[in-house]
């Protein structure tokens, strides 16, 4: 899981989040042979070092959409984005963004407004048709990015 790439079966939010915060590399199989008694699964010995400095971002908000991402992997993320949960999640977090920073709300701002931000951001970075099974980390830090200047939030 740690070691897994785009598009692996094993991908997954654990992956995307180890491979954000460090380099990891899978330095040998060990046997299950090696183990008394048994176990049934096979074990690997990776390395794993930290990213120094560790990138800039905000890892709450980062985890949000990650989590957010992976609850469907195999979904386009105009599909995972444009659920009624997640729009009302990120309604809610956008009328709390501008609260706290005394932002002004659109005129008309509903749980639609949110929608039509959410899938001009998609396109505007290309991904409305990708899956977040295919997206590396370098992608997924764009995503966030795209989302955070349309101050779409995540926690």
């Amino acid at each position: 899981w740690l070691t897994a790439r785009p598009g692996e079966n094993l991908y997954c939010r654990l992956s995307v989040n180890t491979q954000l915060l460090a380099r990891v590399q899978q330095l040998m199989k060990v046997g299950k042979n090696n183990f008394r008694p048994p176990p049934k699964v096979d074990s690997r010995v990776v390395r794993i070092e930290p990213r120094n400095p560790p990138p800039p971002v905000n890892f709450v908000e980062w985890d949000g959409m990650v989590r957010l991402c992976f609850n469907r992997k195999n979904k386009t993320l105009r599909s995972v984005f444009t659920t009624k949960s997640v729009l009302n999640l990120l309604e809610k977090n956008f009328r709390t963004y501008h609260a706290l920073k005394n932002l002004p709300l659109p005129e008309t701002f509903n749980t639609n407004t949110v929608k039509i931000i959410v899938e001009e951001t998609l396109d505007s970075v290309e991904m409305s048709t990708t899956r977040s099974s295919k997206l590396d980390v370098d992608d997924f830090l764009v995503l966030l990015d795209a989302f955070n200047k349309r101050n779409i939030r995540f926690s």
